[in-house]
């Protein structure tokens, strides 16, 4: 892998992201989870609202969402402005959304995309139903640079599939270039997240499993990816790159409510005045 201080010499120019996701009260996720893992990787987000949510670290209580043309008007007014280096979809919040999203991505085809397919809270509640899996699938996924669902999400995305291999595989048919199935949802003693393209597995990767519940984790790590794409690393080392940064901020995550953890992302900042 490339070295953290080696690739942070090398950087020029702050890769920007543009990032549709919701706004998570707690911090831990969304939005909040998406600026401070695209800063971590050296980039800036440009943030634009496609829900609001009322949740704890326990669960999600509701999801609002905001309007097509709101969404719309948030992204051209930033992208009339500011250039963008990649794309980042997290939560959308409604069917409509989803078209708003597709709208912008379809004007920017050589600008790398990652789509973190939110179907439902770490406590299970659904965020997405099916009429909106189904436009992820034929609107956002055709578009994306690299997906990143956990199995949870992979198999609700292939209903059909018979295994989680013949889900990536799906998934990878519907146009998307890459796809990482997360695997922090498995029951292994380990945890194995797993890179496709091309038809294939492209390259596994180990790391242990931690023993806390974390709320943002997805968050982190496509956003973490976006940016390093943003810098133009290509997806095996970004994915690579963003899994180790991920791993470092759930390692340092704190507990600031009683239900999950919540990751730091700045972890390689330095330490806390009170450490």
């Amino acid at each position: 892998m490339v070295e953290w201080a080696a690739m942070k010499s090398t950087i020029d120019k702050r890769p920007v992201v543009l990032v549709f996701a919701g706004l998570d009260p707690t911090g831990g996720a969304g939005l909040q989870a998406d600026i401070e893992a695209v800063g971590a990787m050296g980039g800036h987000a440009l943030p634009v609202a496609t829900a609001i949510t009322a949740q704890d670290t326990r669960d999600v209580k509701s999801c609002t969402p905001i309007s097509a043309m709101s969404i719309i008007e948030q992204a051209r007014a930033v992208l009339d402005d500011i250039q963008v280096d990649a794309f980042k979809v997290g939560l959308a919040g409604s069917v409509e959304a989803i078209g708003a999203i597709h709208t912008i991505l379809t004007d920017y085809e050589n600008i790398p995309v990652v789509v973190d397919p939110v179907c439902a809270s770490g406590a299970g509640t659904t965020l997405s139903d099916d009429e909106q899996m189904d436009a992820m699938v034929s609107l956002l996924l055709p578009l994306a640079t690299v997906v990143t669902p956990n199995t949870i999400e992979a198999r609700l995305l292939t209903p059909e599939a018979d295994s989680l291999n013949a889900a990536a595989q799906e998934l990878l048919s519907y146009g998307c270039e890459f796809v990482l199935l997360t695997g922090t949802h498995d029951e292994s003693r380990d945890i194995v997240h797993r890179l496709y393209a091309d038809r294939r597995l492209v390259q596994s990767f180990q790391c242990e499993r931690l023993a806390g519940n974390y709320h943002g984790s997805g968050c982190t790590l496509s956003s973490a990816i976006a940016a390093l794409l943003g810098h133009g690393l290509g997806p095996l080392t970004a994915v690579g790159e963003a899994l180790d940064y991920t791993l470092g901020t759930l390692k340092h995550a704190t507990s600031m409510g009683g239900g999950q953890l919540i990751p730091n992302r700045h972890f390689r900042s330095g330490r806390s005045p009170r450490a």
